[in-house]
């Protein structure tokens, strides 16, 4: 069996859970079912299975179930007192949750292991970053594709900063600094208050995941 992946990422304060396959969605609450009336098969599946991890996340915690219904913002509304992040990718759903006392912020992301295409990581990084990549990938290639994992820390970052701020990012509005050593990581929001996060990532089953935490 696949040891999880998101548990080795999160401090004691809080809690995770993963799946690698959909439910259906009758796990769904009806205010959940109302919000994707209408959406493709693929999006229900993956909604409705990510929200299902956020409530295994929330029962981790301590926390009783809720239903999670995305804003206008397409932001999800966690019970009082919780902050909380989802994502999914081909194959993977993961949700990640904490008490607000504990964290301000908290964002995950999960990305396939695999180059971004080429041209995306000019867009998306800024000229040190660039360097410090090259360094990783001519010292540590084995550990992660750089230039994706980087796409996904920020990634993270952003859904720590949306819900908590209600205002957007560029990717170079946030400049990232990996440690390969102990696979954490460091951002720094460079406008507004210029606001700093740490990190853990893991590379791992063909997947990178990130996970953001905010002061």
């Amino acid at each position: 069996m696949r040891q999880p992946l998101i548990e080795g990422l999160l401090p004691s304060y809080a809690a995770g859970a993963e799946a690698r396959a959909d439910v259906t969605d009758d796990v769904l609450c009806p205010e959940e079912r109302a919000a994707v009336a209408g959406v493709s098969e693929g999006r229900r599946r993956e909604f409705t299975t990510v929200r299902q991890c956020a409530r295994r996340a929330l029962t981790a915690l301590g926390h009783a179930p809720a239903p999670l219904v995305p804003d206008g913002r397409g932001v999800s509304r966690w019970p009082d007192g919780v902050v909380g992040s989802m994502t999914h990718c081909r194959g993977y759903r993961a949700a990640v949750v904490a008490r607000q006392h504990d964290v301000r912020a908290l964002g995950v992301d999960a990305e396939p292991w695999r180059p971004l295409r080429e041209g995306v990581l000019g867009t998306v990084s800024l000229p040190g970053e660039r360097e410090r990549l090259a360094a990783l990938e001519a010292s540590h290639s084995r550990l992660a594709n750089w230039d994706r994992l980087l796409f996904c820390a920020k990634e993270a970052v952003y859904k720590a900063w949306f819900p908590d701020t209600g205002t957007g990012l560029t990717f170079r509005d946030v400049t990232v600094v990996f440690d390969p050593a102990d696979h954490t990581f460091r951002a720094t929001v460079l406008v507004a208050d210029r606001r700093d996060f740490t990190g853990r990532w893991l590379a791992r089953d063909g997947l990178l995941v990130a996970v953001a935490f905010g002061g």
